[in-house]
């Protein structure tokens, strides 16, 4: 079978990775391939990944968009940041997947290398106009068979959703509807939703001779804009959610009041794909044949940890504050004599979804309990950590990088590392004696998967595929509640539950030991893709 994956991000390439999608665009195609599938990968190149990579150029394709021809060079790119984060040998395991890179200045329009854009135009203006550009240049490699006979077509959120609106409804690409097409939901909160016309960056502009049915691309919210996401889900043949938990938990209505993020106005459809069979939630994998390094000493983790402060600030004229007060913390901590009773990390994204329980308000008493101070859950977490460190890395919304700088800066016992490094996330996975993942939701999950891998208990909230692999003071700890304040306040007593029990070295070690022994292969995960996902009448094994 040869399936074609499409896809924003694609960690087998250097520069390709911002988050989850990226680690599943990396890991999926190898474990099809160990089963005999062959399968292309599809990404663009944001102005870098042809560069970055070894790339053969195999020529160019044009397309029509916004009226105008555009043309695109199609390269062929050798998957060395696979072998670089897998530790496997690319040429042993990569026999039977291709990747590719189509090429545009719009890709770049962000700056070259930027994945996602922030921009200023409208929510998901710049990102939906370059895959626009990017779906309608699939399609006519798909039309023009450049990537031989396909089986079935893999799309990956909403990015790559407009391939699905041209297969069904753009008369250059009919030929395309005899190709089975499953869509992948990695995130439903973000949904690429645009106008319909009258803005630069809308379907109209993109492609002003398609008639779409509008029942089904139309946003159930705003009737005047397409909800991309909606199009994937109600145009593929089967749609999949990356967990068996998610897949239940976005058929139930978003409901922020309690903290519940759910089907996010999509929970009608959803219901109806469930009923027939069409939504399959699948677990995503790690890869457990890395081989986990000797865990850093205290003072060599403190050493790459400068050493990655110093490659952000570059050539900077002027240093950000957040960088300026880790580099204050981590000589407050070479200085440090007391020893450190728990050392929790935590490796994400800078988001609402990941840190919104964070910044929950939560009340504290006074020593003669005579008032109640309000503060954040993470200060308070700070306070109830004594003696112990929080280790936190990530980038992204800067209300919260301001928030944890800000909170580093009064808290000797906190760490906030404002930018990415592999190299530092690994070690930080395998560096505390727990590790904290407090998501408003999560899909899936890999930080958690990871820091289990190398021995790390964590500590989460319940919800989505952190439900399907912690186990409470099995191999983990987990907290819910009905209400964000009260999610908050359980996260504060889970953590304080970890670290006593840290003190308890029979029954840690053992918590410790099933972290590590716990198993979410791709290999598991992959044979149900087979036969669940792909297993379509005219699909021939």
């Amino acid at each position: 079978m040869h399936i074609a994956m499409i896809a924003a991000e694609n960690g087998a390439l250097i520069g390709g990775k911002v988050g989850g999608i990226g680690d599943v665009i990396r890991d999926v195609p190898l474990a099809l391939a160990a089963l005999g599938h062959r399968v292309s990968v599809l990404t663009p190149g944001y102005g870098v990944l042809a560069r970055q990579n070894p790339a053969v150029l195999l020529g160019t394709v044009t397309v029509n968009f916004c009226e105008n021809p555009e043309i695109l060079e199609v390269f062929r790119v050798e998957a060395r940041g696979a072998a670089l984060s897998s530790g496997k040998d690319t040429a042993d395991n990569a026999a039977g997947v291709t990747h590719y890179v189509l090429e545009h200045p719009l890709f770049g329009a962000c700056g070259d290398g930027s994945i996602y854009c922030n921009d200023h135009y409208g929510p998901f203006a710049t990102d939906a106009h370059k895959f626009a550009l990017y779906c309608v240049a699939v399609c006519e490699l798909l039309r023009t068979h450049k990537l031989g006979a396909v089986d079935v077509l893999h799309l990956h959120d909403w990015h790559a959703a407009l391939l699905a609106v041209l297969r069904r409804y753009a008369t250059d690409y009919q030929a395309l509807r005899s190709i089975p097409v499953v869509f992948s939901i990695h995130n439903l909160s973000l949904q690429g939703v645009r106008p319909l016309s009258g803005d630069g960056s809308s379907l109209h502009s993109w492609f002003p001779d398609l008639v779409p049915d509008l029942s089904s691309i139309q946003d159930p919210r705003y009737w005047d804009c397409v909800n991309l996401m909606r199009a994937g889900i109600l145009l593929a043949d089967r749609v999949h959610a990356v967990s068996p938990s998610y897949a239940r938990e976005i058929l139930v209505p978003t409901d922020l009041p309690h903290g519940f993020i759910g089907g996010e106005g999509l929970e009608r459809d959803l219901q109806r794909l469930d009923s027939a069979g069409l939504l399959i939630g699948i677990l995503n994998g790690c890869d457990y044949e890395h081989t986990l390094a000797p865990r850093l000493a205290r003072t060599q983790l403190l050493d790459l940890i400068e050493r990655c402060l110093l490659s952000w600030v570059g050539d900077r004229t002027q240093v950000p504050a957040a960088h300026f007060y880790a580099q204050l913390r981590l000589m407050q901590w070479r200085r440090r004599r007391r020893e450190i009773t728990v050392t929790l990390t935590s490796v994400g994204r800078i988001t609402g979804q990941k840190c919104r329980l964070l910044r929950e308000p939560v009340g504290t008493t006074d020593s003669d309990k005579t008032a109640v101070t309000q503060m954040t859950a993470l200060e308070r977490l700070l306070e109830d950590l004594g003696d112990g460190v929080f280790i936190m890395i990530g980038s992204g919304d800067e209300e919260y990088e301001h928030l944890f700088t800000s909170i580093m800066a009064r808290h000797e016992n906190f760490l906030y590392l404002r930018g990415f490094s592999e190299e530092l996330a690994e070690e930080l996975f395998r560096a505390g004696d727990l590790f904290l993942m407090p998501s408003s939701y999560e899909p899936c999950g890999i930080s958690q998967m990871l820091a289990m891998r190398a021995g790390t208990p964590c500590i989460v909230h319940l919800v989505g595929g952190l439900r399907d692999t912690v186990q409470q003071e099995v191999n983990g700890f987990g907290f819910e509640g009905d209400t964000p304040a009260l999610q908050a306040e359980n996260m504060l007593a889970t953590v304080r539950q970890a670290c006593a029990m840290v003190n308890s070295p029979e029954r840690w070690q053992a918590i410790c030991r099933a972290a590590a022994d716990s198993r979410f292969t791709w290999d598991v995960a992959v044979r149900r893709y087979v036969d669940e996902l792909y297993a379509f009448p005219q699909v021939s094994g």
